[in-house]
């Protein structure tokens, strides 16, 4: 009979004294999953206020959606720079988890394979930013969204260049990017 009580009394007991040294990288990890949530909550509140798209929307009507909620978050992000979302520790770590994705044989075909996949044209990273019609979005190999923290639905990894970006594909805008995120 007292096995419960034991088991009860260690089931509170913190898994961290105070003062004990955090992993930095699950620190930088939460403070990048934080940052992402505000983004998201703010693209929640700022879609809410649009009138709702048709279960059958035309092009027209999803593009207008998707320029009024652009402009939505660009004003509710009117002072956004590169790095509001990455940080320079997360910048720091996605290279870092990327390093062996893009290493040897294997990590110059997904290396090739992104820019290969690459339009030519040149795309101005600017944040808030909308991403150019006429530049198909790349996709992402599936190594590299492995190694990466998992996104919600409002945003996704996507490449321009070597730069890792994330596009906001409701508003078509991209939030923040990590520029060189790989060599």
């Amino acid at each position: 009979m007292l096995l419960p009580a034991v088991t009860l009394t260690l089931a509170i007991v913190p898994l961290q004294s105070p003062g004990t040294r955090v992993n930095p990288s699950a620190a930088t990890i939460a403070d990048f999953v934080k940052r992402v949530e505000v983004y998201v909550d703010l693209h929640k509140k700022a879609e809410d206020t649009l009138p709702k798209l048709p279960k059958e929307a035309n092009p027209q009507q999803l593009d207008q959606h998707e320029r009024g909620l652009a402009v939505l978050i660009q004003a509710a992000r009117k002072g956004a720079k590169q790095g509001d979302l990455f940080t320079d520790e997360m910048k720091h770590m996605v290279r870092r988890l990327l390093k062996p994705v893009f290493a040897g044989t294997e990590g110059a075909h997904v290396r090739a394979e992104i820019l290969d996949n690459e339009n030519k044209s040149k795309v101005v990273l600017t944040p808030n930013g909308r991403y150019p019609d006429e530049i198909p979005v790349s996709t992402v190999p599936p190594q590299v969204l492995a190694s990466l923290p998992k996104l919600p639905e409002e945003l996704e990894y996507r490449f321009v260049r070597q730069n890792l970006i994330l596009f906001d594909p409701h508003a078509h805008i991209i939030p923040d990017w990590v520029p060189q995120a790989f060599k």
